[in-house]
């Protein structure tokens, strides 16, 4: 299986176009590396690289590119409107294919430590690999920024970096290294320089002020361009979709008397981003990815079916019955209930697309298409989760498979086992997580659905109860192995949770 991974370093510098340069072309040394985008920004004085590749040579990579920076970047004379504490500020690692979090997380905590040797540069872990509850959010970490930190983390312990001696590098400061999912750096221009009403309205919108799910926002003077900007950071786009965002900062713009004049993306974008928005606006019915030029000519050169449009809907299906009537362990139960799940999120999706064209359902068109987003997103989810569920099983029997002649070979394979069945146990019961809150979605549907469209909620609901109950199955078959007592009754108490909230029947009474 190809294994692609994908790094964003951000450097402390967007108005030195030599200086970018060569770390780009350090970074570019490296084999097997691809550069895929990178932009400056003269009033953020920031770049954004984006670099992928197989797992070790982006790491390498980014690597290259933090020492660079640290020759090249002096932050005792740098000054700009995007908060910073290093020369390279953020190193994130995203899985893209082949590769799950956990694994970004690892080559994370790889990077950071070389970054420690090679440099002395100090390190801060972040999002999925923050060790501190507190630190999985990057405003926590860079409050004071570069300046502010210099001094606090000598005489704060809280301060400290998680690897390294706790005082900065004195002109590359320290870097953040993480694991996230895709995020979308997405600013909103607005037709004022006012700066403070940017700030209010990123203040307004971020979630850690109660605004947007999976949104960070905050205000930046645009000095070259005499405007105000709204910079967000996007961090799970099918949950909180663009357009949602867009519409959010236009009503609370329009509270302070001003508009918006446009909008950029800040390095690249999934084509599923754009795909949910166009289909918000455009109030497209039935709309399919699949009717997306590229997406098809790309499944027909893959030799792939669509996985929507027009075809014979049993030979779409065909090829996983196959698989799972083969007489090999994956895939197996594991990833039929997530196939379950997705199904009924799929018939979420599609009753809450039907219903917000009806005139009849007019006035819910918005909880109509928060809906649609929602089901979109579980439905690509459990979707992945199939291969997932898969290939942490594939891992439990590899770790079997380990010598065990000698005692230090036993005691490496029993670790790999616990470890290969503490995966094995998470992954269905994500599973059962998502499929739950499918199965109230589809509840919280119907009073708002066209009646016509009852019995497929009805369905969906069956779908993501059976899925709920087969991925626990696999919860509880894994448990029965794992020796930390403590990890098994917190897992036996999530699993008790989630059934209880699924034993209502789908069918109600009087329908």
């Amino acid at each position: 299986m190809k294994r692609l991974i994908e790094c964003v370093p951000n450097f402390s510098e967007g108005r030195d176009a030599s200086k970018i340069d060569a770390i780009v072309a350090a970074m570019r040394e490296v084999p097997g590396v691809y550069l895929l985008d990178r932009e400056s920004d003269i009033d953020h004085n920031r770049s954004v690289v984006t670099i992928a590749g197989e797992p070790e040579p982006v790491a390498e990579a980014a690597l290259r590119g933090v020492g660079k920076a640290a020759e090249l970047i002096d932050l005792t004379k740098h000054s700009g409107a995007h908060p910073r504490m290093g020369a390279t500020d953020v190193v994130p690692f995203i899985p893209v294919e082949g590769l799950a979090i956990e694994d970004c997380v690892a080559l994370a905590k790889k990077v950071g430590r070389e970054i420690w040797e090679r440099y002395r540069i100090p390190v801060y872990f972040y999002e999925s690999a923050a060790q501190r509850p507190e630190r999985a959010n990057l405003e926590n970490i860079r409050k004071g920024q570069f300046e502010g930190l210099l001094g606090e983390v000598l005489k704060n312990p809280d301060r400290a970096p998680d690897i390294g001696n706790a005082c900065l590098h004195p002109t590359a400061g320290a870097t953040v290294v993480g694991a996230r999912k895709f995020l979308v750096a997405y600013n909103i221009n607005l037709n004022t320089s006012d700066v403070e009403i940017a700030k209010k309205i990123g203040k307004n919108i971020r979630f850690s002020n109660g605004g947007l799910r999976y949104v960070k926002a905050m205000g930046i003077n645009l000095r070259a361009r005499n405007l105000a900007q709204v910079s967000i950071n996007m961090t799970d786009f099918e949950q909180t979709p663009l357009h949602r965002v867009f519409e959010m900062v236009k009503r609370e713009a329009e509270r302070y008397g001003v508009s918006i004049v446009g909008s950029e993306i800040v390095g690249l974008i999934p084509k599923r981003a754009i795909e949910l928005t166009a289909d918000f606006y455009l109030q497209l019915e039935n709309f399919s990815p699949a009717q997306v030029f590229e997406n098809r000519i790309e499944a027909s050169l893959s030799g792939a079916a669509p996985t929507e449009g027009p075809g014979k809907l049993a030979s779409l299906a065909q090829p996983f019955l196959d698989a799972v009537a083969e007489p090999t362990a994956t895939p197996g139960g594991g990833s039929v209930a997530a196939l379950a799940g997705a199904v009924g999120a799929s018939l979420g999706q599609m009753v809450a697309g039907l219903s917000r064209k009806k005139k009849s359902q007019t006035g819910h068109v918005d909880q109509l298409s928060d809906a649609l987003s929602g089901f979109q997103a579980a439905s690509r989810a459990l979707a992945e989760a199939i291969d997932r569920d898969s290939a942490s099983f594939e891992q439990v029997m590899a770790a079997y498979k380990l010598p065990k002649e000698t005692s230090e070979q036993e005691k490496l394979r029993d670790a790999a086992i616990q470890k290969a069945l503490h995966g094995a146990a998470a992954v269905p019961l994500e599973v059962a997580q998502k499929a739950t809150e499918v199965f109230e979605r589809l509840g919280q549907l119907e009073p708002i659905s066209a009646s016509s469209m009852y019995s497929d909620i009805r369905v969906g609901r069956f779908m993501a109860a059976a899925a709920v109950r087969g991925a626990l199955e696999n919860v509880a078959i894994n448990l029965e192995s794992i020796t930390d007592s403590a990890f098994a009754e917190r897992l036996r108490s999530e699993s008790a949770s989630l059934a209880a909230r699924v034993t209502e029947s789908p069918v109600h009474a009087g329908r």
